[in-house]
């Protein structure tokens, strides 16, 4: 079933394919509080909608047409992102603006353990999965004309006060955890030595593996893109290696040895030696950041879903995940120095 006008839909695809739709389903992916997602398939051909979700939104949010952008410069660069086919920004097709891009077929683990693969494929995939963030990292964005991707200057600085705006705008109770990060993260800002492009919410469960092998086929999910310091991309992947083995992405207690994942220090050297880097600085500052910055995300979710906007029936669980990830982000900013 769909929330969406179908027979609008396909009036408008019958402006860009050789011939009009005969047949048109759509099927919402489940998964995912950003922007909502379907499978569309037409005369048989699969392809993915993706939308902004409906309802106020808060400012800046949920920019699919800056989606499409991105990935339509990032699929001229060969980097493993779906093609494009359009975007549309007349919300009167189906009440709100999207973009339409290749399906891509292949294999999404939920479950960052991926207790159904071999320790050689456990190493495989995640060593691809460091490989591609690698690639990324070291892409001419100016040669793929994203120069005016994101605003100049110091990437966490305006990092932190975009997430604190955010925070703020959707706040509905007093967390003293998150008023300390507030105070502490932007006297303590660290320097920013490179630019490149930021996918922002890179995780395993927003890649897509080919079906017999553990490379990296496409790379999903680029609400949260913009030019920025690369380290905050590394240190939100990284900090999988230290929240809790809880059937998502988390890593925290993994018998690395037994099961062939790589350890954090393993993958810091991969990439490292894939973006011409000696080392990385202490991550402690960077996860503290990156817990508050999945704050602010799931403030804006307990928010749409008082306003009755979630795109996710779980989104309640997600919720639930607030308080524990601000306390977690208190824990890191002692361990860079804080006195909280």
């Amino acid at each position: 079933m769909s929330d969406l006008d179908t027979a609008r839909l396909a009036d408008w695809l019958a402006t860009l394919l050789p011939t009009a739709p005969t047949t048109l389903t759509l099927d919402k992916f489940p998964g995912g509080q950003s922007n909502p997602t379907y499978r569309m398939t037409v005369d048989g051909q699969a392809y993915v909608l993706r939308r902004r979700p409906f309802g106020d939104l808060l400012p800046s949010a949920h920019a699919v047409d800056r989606e499409h952008r991105l990935i339509s410069a990032l699929s001229s660069a060969d980097f493993p992102v779906p093609r494009p086919f359009a975007l549309c920004r007349n919300e009167g097709v189906i009440g709100a603006e999207f973009y339409v891009m290749e399906m891509v077929e292949g294999r999404t683990f939920w479950n960052g353990a991926l207790p159904d693969l071999s320790p050689d494929e456990r190493r495989q995939g995640y060593e691809a999965m460091v490989d591609a963030l690698a690639a990324l990292h070291t892409l001419d964005y100016e040669a793929l004309d994203l120069g005016d991707f994101g605003r100049p200057g110091n990437y966490f600085e305006r990092q932190v006060s975009r997430w604190t705006k955010q925070y703020r705008a959707a706040q509905t109770d007093d967390l003293p955890d998150v008023e300390a990060l507030i105070e502490f993260l932007p006297r303590t800002i660290p320097e920013q030595t490179r630019t490149s492009i930021i996918h922002g919410d890179y995780r395993i469960d927003n890649l897509i593996y080919a079906p017999d092998a553990m490379t990296v086929r496409a790379v999903l999910d680029w609400e949260l893109a913009t030019l920025g310091d690369p380290l905050a991309d590394f240190a939100y992947m990284a900090m999988n290696w230290i929240l809790p083995a809880d059937g998502r992405s988390g890593l925290n207690g993994t018998d690395f040895a037994a099961t062939g994942i790589p350890t954090l220090d393993q993958i810091t050297r991969r990439y490292c030696a894939q973006t011409g880097r000696d080392d990385l600085p202490d991550l402690h500052w960077y996860f503290a950041f990156n817990l508050f910055r999945l704050v602010g995300i799931i403030q804006g979710v307990k928010k749409r879903v008082q306003g009755g906007n979630a795109s996710n029936a779980k989104a309640a669980e997600t919720v639930a995940m607030l308080a524990p990830l601000a306390r977690a982000a208190c824990r890191e900013a002692r361990l860079a120095g804080a006195d909280l």
